[in-house]
């Protein structure tokens, strides 16, 4: 297992070539201390045997797929699933292999950049598709590229699968966030979205505007009100490290665990939209290049 950081004066980064696996992010705190923000193993061998995704590039298809696959071009193609739901690309998906590492760049903008060849018909998926993952640093900011193309008609969904843990609280109650979403998608008991949009006005899960997090559950695919300018925001009184999001993507999963504090804010398309014909397409074609590119700011708030 291969292991990279990267580093400019606000940030650093440190990067697996084992599912592309986000293991730091050090940022400082109030307190002027180096803190890491990324829940993850300090032995890199560990994620071997991760079950949760640890900070994982993961696909080809990040979310739940539903009744163990999807129709694509008059054909139907099977998954992975347990009890029907396909979750995060499958069995062993991008998550769980040995990606190269392509370069190295440590200028003032540094760089890490990481590929991997999903080969046609990899855990269900048609195509042949190459993926390339690019972690840059500019400033206080993350920058995380995914970029896909393929040979054959396929579906694709990537995003980063960072725990983010903005402090050494137990819980993160007092976490404040805000998020530029007034509807989430419905979810079934599993998890998997039942097709139906809800408005989040006087509900629980309303963070339009900034707000602490409280004992609210959450495994939550928020849709973005636009995809331009800042579309979450979590910030730690306690540490006063906050942190901003932006991307290009049309949502957000927001995911609580429930065994230790933490935040996922997944930049991605909706779950299980190649089962449903209204949910933003997921296709991607020959000669086409899928993007996500998703941008995580830190910055302290006293």
């Amino acid at each position: 297992m291969k292991q990279v950081t990267i580093n400019n004066n606000c940030i650093s980064l440190t990067v697996l070539d084992y599912g592309a696996i986000i293991q730091k992010i050090e940022v400082r705190n109030k307190k002027n201390e180096l803190t890491n923000v990324a829940v993850g193993f300090e032995d890199p061998s560990d994620y071997l045997n991760d079950t949760i995704f640890l900070g994982a590039c993961v696909g080809r298809y990040a979310g739940r797929i539903s009744g163990g696959g999807f129709d694509l071009k008059g054909k139907r193609y099977s998954l992975y699933h347990q009890d029907g739901v396909h979750l995060h690309g499958g069995k062993e998906g991008l998550g769980k292999k040995f990606w190269s590492i392509d370069s190295v760049n440590k200028d003032e903008k540094p760089s890490v950049k990481l590929s991997y060849t999903s080969r046609a018909m990899e855990e269900g998926y048609p195509g042949e598709v190459k993926v390339a993952v690019v972690y840059q640093l500019i400033g206080n900011a993350l920058h995380i590229r995914h970029k896909a193309s393929t040979d054959e008609t396929t579906v694709i969904n990537l995003t980063n699968h960072s725990y983010f843990r903005l402090d050494d609280e137990a819980r993160i109650d007092h976490y404040f966030l805000q998020l530029k979403s007034k509807n989430i998608l419905e979810t079934r008991e599993n998890l998997v979205p039942s097709g139906r949009v809800l408005p989040v006005k006087n509900t629980p899960y309303d963070f339009r505007h900034r707000k602490r997090i409280a004992a609210i559950s959450l495994d939550t695919p928020y849709i973005l009100d636009g995809n331009t300018g800042v579309v979450a925001r979590v910030h730690s009184p306690a540490s006063g490290i906050s942190m901003k999001v932006q991307t290009n993507q049309p949502a957000i999963v927001v995911y609580r665990p429930k065994d230790f504090p933490a935040l996922c804010l997944e930049t991605q398309n909706h779950p299980d939209a190649p089962n449903h014909s209204h949910f933003p397409s997921s296709v991607l074609q020959p000669g086409e290049t899928y993007n996500n590119t998703s941008i995580f700011e830190f910055d302290l708030v006293i």
